[in-house]
């Protein structure tokens, strides 16, 4: 059985910055490292930031561009909302649910990083709302 893990490479403008947000912030392991680049291992998942000259510019709102993950268990979303709070990162958008009462019930919260990349992390109360209930249309804020 194979296992597949995902990777994102995204743009940062300094190493340190980025440590403290991914590293302190949330709890990112650190695997290799050089003066242009850092791989992080977000909960068993590959990022690598690389930094740029390039202006990193705020998009507006959480569409069309985010990352982040789906946990399956919802004390452990709430851990990282804890921690995520208890080290005062930045929230994009602070917890709240979605889709109250429906199939698409869902839990989450956006946090903002130091270069503007917008990371969201969800619960969802039925784990087949994930990529299923395909009858339903509903995707993400209607007013975002």
């Amino acid at each position: 059985m194979s296992h597949v893990l995902f990777h994102l490479a995204f743009p940062v403008s300094n190493i340190s910055d980025t440590k403290r947000f991914y590293v302190d912030g949330l709890g990112c392991q650190v695997g290799r490292e050089n003066a242009g680049s850092i791989i992080l291992n977000l909960q068993g998942h590959q990022l690598v930031a690389h930094v740029t000259n390039e202006p990193l510019t705020p998009q507006r709102g959480i569409y069309p561009r985010h990352f982040g993950l789906i946990f399956t268990n919802e004390a452990e979303w709430r851990s990282l909302l804890d921690q995520a709070e208890q080290q005062h990162l930045r929230f994009y958008q602070s917890s709240k649910y979605r889709f109250l009462g429906t199939p698409l019930e869902h839990s989450t919260f956006f946090l903002e990083d130091p270069f503007s990349n917008l990371l969201e992390f969800k619960y969802y109360r039925n784990f087949e709302a994930i990529f299923g209930e395909v009858e339903l249309v509903q995707i993400g804020d209607a007013e975002a």
